[in-house]
């Protein structure tokens, strides 16, 4: 990629809560939330808050308590002084990811030496879609069909010919993956205890088969796609410190890992979910890297669908897809996941000694991102 170099300098996330009344972290307002991970990444970081430049914050439903821009509601609620701006942005599942994303291109461009990207959904307060206006004069007009995702990942199973059985197990592979990841405590480096939470609350140690295998299709009577193969609802939030290797140099901070290649594509609006495909195409190809270059996938398991057909297509070494599970297990707090998984991404580069990282995520009405970083070392 053309510009300077842009190095991630710290990473970090909340636990994950259900997003339910009784979830963890149901009754933390959003603001406070994003405020309570932006003050422990510059704790971790150890910088001051007056040389963040700017703060770039997704998330995919903004309104209500999640509205007029949270990212400066969040730097002010964390106590970052005036003058540091705040940007709310909006790119679906995605919207974290395209923070991290669009804060490298400004430290790239040279706009700006170091600045933060960060996500926060609070899926249990604001409920999903509580921002949409499809009226049916629109729908009637507009040049596409309007789907749930649900029914796309029901298309997307079925031209990859995907079975429930395949579905189920992995599933399955995201709870266990998880719940090792925990029990050997190789999240704690990019976890915060939050609210008396210290681990992800949706991940289940042990799955029954046969409980999985009865319960019915969510989005079609003779479907696959279920509640045990899907991404969680939940809440949640991270955030990411990047910065030029002249501000690294300037105040002494570590480099953990250099962002690469950055890229955000469009797909069929109606299948939806097989954006992931291209976008990893594209940024390996931009990179100059293959997929058996990349140590460590992280693709996101908004349906199990999504990677299995992305790893149909791309043939990559399944042991270096989700390696610590992905959202089925921990859950997908819509505007945060890009975010968090950029931080388990670091972390994992780091703990397996690995060089290349890739995050590639679906996003709704056809879209999807993709990131590859180096570990600095």
């Amino acid at each position: 990629m053309t510009g300077r170099d842009v190095y991630i300098v710290e990473a970090v996330r909340t636990p994950i809560g259900r997003g339910k009344a009784d979830g963890a972290l149901h009754h933390v307002h959003p603001v406070h939330l994003l405020a309570r991970t932006l003050n422990e990444l510059v704790s971790r970081a150890k910088i001051e808050k007056s040389q963040v430049e700017d703060v770039v914050a997704g998330v995919v439903v903004p309104v209500g308590e999640q509205g007029q821009n949270i990212a400066r509601l969040a730097a002010l609620q964390a106590g970052f002084p005036i003058s540091v701006p705040g940007l709310q942005i909006q790119r679906f599942c995605g919207s974290s990811q395209q923070a991290v994303n669009s804060v490298a291109q400004l430290i790239a461009s040279g706009d700006a030496e170091m600045a933060i990207a960060c996500g926060v959904e609070s899926m249990s307060r604001v409920p999903m879609g509580s921002d949409a206006g499809f009226t049916p004069e629109f729908t009637v007009q507009f040049p596409y069909e309007i789907v749930h995702q649900g029914q796309s990942a029901e298309m997307l199973a079925a031209k990859y010919h995907l079975s429930r059985a395949q579905l189920d197990e992995f599933s399955v592979r995201s709870h266990t993956l998880a719940a090792a990841a925990k029990k050997s405590c190789y999240t704690s480096r990019e976890l915060f205890a939050t609210e008396g939470l210290q681990y992800d609350e949706g991940i289940r140690e042990s799955l029954d088969p046969a409980k999985m295998a009865s319960l019915k299709p969510a989005f079609k009577p003779d479907g696959v796609i279920t509640a045990a193969n899907s991404s969680q609802i939940s809440d949640g939030a991270a955030a990411v410190l990047l910065a030029s290797a002249e501000k690294i140099k300037e105040l002494g901070l570590r480099r953990r890992a250099r962002v690469i290649t950055r890229v955000a594509v469009g797909s069929d609006p109606v299948l939806m979910l097989d954006g992931p495909i291209a976008a990893t195409r594209q940024a390996l190809s931009r990179a100059g890297l293959t997929v058996n270059d990349i140590h460590a996938f992280e693709v996101n398991e908004a349906f199990a669908s999504v990677p299995l057909a992305w790893a149909a297509e791309l043939k990559p070494d399944m042991n270096r897809v989700n390696m610590q599970g992905g959202a089925i297990a921990h859950g997908h707090p819509l505007g945060a996941t890009g975010a968090i998984l950029m931080t388990k991404l670091v972390n994992i580069l780091e703990r397996t000694g690995g060089r290349y990282g890739l995050q590639t995520m679906c996003i709704g009405f056809g879209m999807a991102t993709a990131t590859i970083i180096e570990i600095a070392g």
